[in-house]
């Protein structure tokens, strides 16, 4: 059986489509450092999609976490179902393949929701709902290696997205640490483990069903299948084929409102592997605290933004939790119905 191990595929191509930002050039020269920031402005304003290399993530690292994953999703049916997430009120746990929705129809894969290890935050009276996604993560027990493999690997892509944030604000001319407050405490951090199990029986293509994702970064670790597709202005797809050893980087709804447009938030899509064939993926989520009001941001271009797009059906809001929220809610009617049949209409 050939294995598609992630990003270690050297023999696909690389779609010139998607621009390819070195973050070890912060680290460089100033004419490096320029050259950085005009790349990070180009892809954040014009595609809102790049690949980021230079990142410092080893194979060893990305070899540890993928053989995690595997082996999570290896385990008999019966032991992912002990994790469920119908057994938690904060959407942490395992989904099965067809149990997530995406603008109302079914995403057809399964996976594993993980964020940091807090304490149950259950909202009192009067404070928001979102607080509902705070709480502990589901382990399972015969596979102990997995938290820390994949606690780990928040840790590590957590330092990365911020010093990227950083680098991307100081490219358009804002102050790098403008959102820094933002992020302190308790940012929201998430991680998903993924697999595409192939064409599901009907025949459906939608692995993952178009979206923008809702707060500010995303790095993805995608296997060599492929599948991803970024939608362009003009209505086509591009296809995203994996680099060896990259992250596909994507901002989020809350930079572009934060921005007035100026950076992109693009829709994307998965589309299933053809019949059997599996895809692995890793999403990690750089999200501030739940309680964090997204303020405006200051930079000198501002007065060239084209306005953020306005979906009257996904309204989105300062207070970065109530985003969050909605998202799941709408994502997981099960575990909705079961723990929030009042929240059914955020």
């Amino acid at each position: 059986m050939v294995t598609h191990e992630l990003g270690t595929d050297p023999g696909l191509p690389v779609d010139p489509g998607l621009p390819v930002v070195d973050l070890s050039k912060a680290d460089g020269s100033e004419a490096e450092r320029a050259a950085l920031h005009e790349a990070l402005r180009t892809a954040a304003t014009e595609v809102g999609f790049f690949q980021l290399v230079g990142h410092g993530i080893t194979e060893s690292e990305t070899a540890a976490l993928n053989d995690a994953m595997r082996s999570f999703f290896a385990l008999p049916h019966a032991d992912r179902l002990a994790v469920s997430n119908l057994n938690s009120p904060h959407f942490r746990g395992y989904t099965g393949t067809g149990d997530e929705q995406t603008a109302g129809a079914r995403d057809w894969r399964d996976q594993m929701d993980i964020g940091l290890e807090l304490p149950p935050h259950v909202p009192g009276a009067g404070e928001p709902a979102y607080w509902w996604l705070q709480g502990p993560n589901q382990w399972p027990a015969r596979l102990p290696q997995l938290r820390a493999a994949t606690l780990g690997w928040i840790d590590k892509l957590s330092a990365i997205s911020r010093r990227l944030l950083h680098e991307l604000l100081a490219s358009i001319g804002a102050r790098p640490d403008f959102y820094d407050a933002a992020f302190a405490g308790h940012p929201h951090l998430r991680l998903k483990l993924v697999r595409y199990p192939g064409t599901a029986p009907d025949g459906a293509g939608q692995g993952v069903g178009m979206h923008k994702d809702y707060g500010f970064i995303t790095l993805l670790l995608q296997d060599s299948v492929g599948g991803l597709q970024v939608a362009r202005a003009d209505g086509t797809f591009l296809d995203v084929p994996p680099m060896p050893g990259a992250f596909v980087v994507n901002l989020g709804e809350l930079l572009e409102v934060a921005t007035d447009g100026y950076l992109k938030a693009t829709s994307h899509r998965v589309v299933s592997p053809p019949r059997a064939r599996e895809r692995f993926s890793v999403p990690f989520f750089f999200n501030p605290r739940l309680d964090a009001h997204i303020e405006p941001l200051e930079f000198p271009h501002a007065h060239h933004a084209p306005g953020a797009d306005d979906d009257p059906s996904n309204p989105l809001y300062a207070e970065f939790g109530r985003n969050e929220l909605k998202g799941y809610l709408r994502a997981h009617p099960e575990v909705t119905r079961k723990f929030h049949p009042d929240l059914a209409t955020v």
